[in-house]
């Protein structure tokens, strides 16, 4: 997932020993950290929503971009008067609950995360290994107001397997490794929307990090093994009827939003964004991938 998705605040979880929070290998041996430490979004943090993060900023800990409370040393968290881009680097042994050394086995499950601002995409869906390859292909996010100046409404941003800048190959020839990879280990994808529900950003709500977490650990432990799906009618993701500790309500994002005719607009808006993006990747994907596109009407309807 690009910044912003939770990729920190989601590996953090007490249920689980932390590899490491980004920057990741997987050879035929498994998975690998590169980096040795995490580097944490900050803003609004509290000793209650994340008690692991809040622990592992002490001394060693680097803040940046934040300030403090007058004539003190302690960080006021939700002081964004520098950005909203509050930030802590530390090191991995500053978690309790930590794999030694920061390596584990095969995947079972990857989750690519996307804080989708539109409020269109579900919270959790389950990937065919076509639309594995065309969403690690765009690389999708938004981005809202206050994280970047001149942002004042959401605003598609697509960065090929999730970090443009660093990939020299085309991006198909990492969805093709990816694809490879995930036969011989016979893993799952799931794109988790860790975005908003209910209506885009300022209408919507953000979904909860409980809710998130109650998904992912769903998916790890099997439970969405046994239980059925529906077909989301412009991305044909497969959403799961129920997710243990989930509201129903809340998996079908349609079922969310006041206006069904609004959401329908919005999922149209986003799907063409979507399919616009892909056109520079299109010539060198196969068909197959190229089918996982999400469909649009046309102006006609």
């Amino acid at each position: 997932g690009l910044s912003g998705t939770g990729k920190t605040t989601l590996s953090a979880d007490p249920n689980r020993k932390l590899i490491g929070d980004d920057e990741h290998g997987w050879s035929k041996n498994g998975i690998f950290n590169f980096e040795g430490g995490c580097y944490a979004k900050t803003i609004n943090l509290t000793k209650e929503n994340e008690p692991t993060i809040w622990k592992a900023i002490t001394n060693g800990a680097l803040v940046e971009n934040v300030r403090f409370f007058p004539d003190s040393d302690v960080v006021n968290y939700d002081d964004i008067s520098v950005t909203e881009n509050t930030r802590c680097a530390y090191p991995i042994e500053y978690i309790d609950n930590i794999a030694v050394p920061s390596v584990g086995p095969q995947p079972k499950n990857i989750f690519f995360l996307t804080a989708d601002a539109f409020g269109v995409l579900p919270p959790i869906s389950k990937l065919t290994p076509a639309q594995a390859a065309y969403h690690f292909i765009s690389g999708y996010t938004a981005k809202v107001a206050g994280t970047e100046e001149g942002v004042t409404e959401p605003k598609a941003v697509f960065s090929a397997c999730f970090g443009a800048p660093f990939m020299p190959l085309h991006p198909t020839a990492y969805a093709d490794m990816l694809a490879e990879k995930m036969k011989a280990a016979d893993t799952n994808v799931w794109l988790i929307n860790t975005g908003w529900s209910g209506g885009s950003y300022g209408v919507g709500n953000r979904m909860k990090l409980s809710y998130t977490r109650a998904m992912i650990t769903a998916a790890m432990n099997g439970h969405l093994d046994e239980v059925s799906y529906t077909e989301h009618p412009l991305f044909g993701l497969a959403m799961p009827n129920a997710v243990p500790g989930v509201p129903t309500s809340l998996l079908n994002p349609v079922s969310t939003w006041k206006s069904e005719e609004e959401y329908e607009a919005t999922a149209q808006l986003l799907a063409r964004k979507f399919i616009e993006n892909f056109k520079e990747f299109a010539d060198q994907a196969s068909d197959e991938v190229r089918s996982a596109a999400p469909r649009v009407y046309s102006n006609a309807r």
